[in-house]
């Protein structure tokens, strides 16, 4: 795929959609990223029915803290993997209160120490909470991007790589979203919805025909 077409794709993904954003609901850069670390593995329908109840009750580094595993869970059961998010999230939330004064550091370095936080969750923090220039490499942008050729990659982290310098970067900052929601509505798994597709003619997956 050259220049032009990942000009034009992004393009249109632009003029659909001009500011796109996380389906994950959030009121404070804490709070997005308990959400992340909460949808490992889970939909973001399921994180915010979650916390929906846990923000109001607790929103804070502190907060969270202080309910201790146990009460957190009763907040987040209903979400795969909750045993050991729970853990995670009261663990990170010691290290916010006690090293960061509860405040979500802005330092990738700090963000992959944090327990829960890996190398996507603090891509998707530093872009949406920060505005930084990161592409956070789910299963459906390694989808997106090997599928349609944006940037093809055998693992997440050569796709990221491929992406950030591939993409022009006047849409990297918005990029990550549109992604994300191409691959979660018409670039689906099994059956992509390629005739509702607004790249279509600029996709070069070879079977997309049959998707028409």
């Amino acid at each position: 795929m050259n220049r032009n077409k990942r000009i034009e794709i992004f393009s249109r993904f632009k003029e659909d959609n001009p500011s796109p954003k996380t389906e994950l609901n959030y009121n404070s850069n804490f709070e997005l990223l308990i959400a992340v670390i909460l949808s490992a593995q889970a939909t973001d329908k399921g994180v915010n029915k979650a916390t929906t109840k846990l923000f109001p009750a607790a929103n804070t580094a502190k907060a969270i803290f202080e309910l201790g595993e146990e009460g957190l869970k009763e907040y987040i059961k209903t979400i795969g993997l909750y045993n050991s998010k729970a853990k995670n999230i009261i663990q990170t939330c010691q290290i916010l209160t006690e090293q960061y004064n509860g405040q979500v550091p802005e330092d990738r370095e700090a963000l992959e120490k944090l327990p829960g936080v890996g190398r996507k969750t603090a891509n998707v923090v530093l872009n949406t909470a920060f505005g930084h220039l990161t592409m956070a490499v789910d299963t459906h942008i390694f989808r997106v991007a090997n599928r349609t050729k944006i940037a093809s990659g055998k693992n997440v982290l050569e796709v990221e790589k491929r992406l950030l310098r591939l993409i022009p970067k006047e849409f990297l900052l918005d990029a990550h979203h549109w992604l994300i929601l191409h691959g979660r509505y018409i670039c689906v798994a099994r059956k992509p919805r390629c005739g509702a597709c607004i790249i279509e003619d600029l996709c070069e997956f070879k079977d997309r025909h049959l998707y028409s």
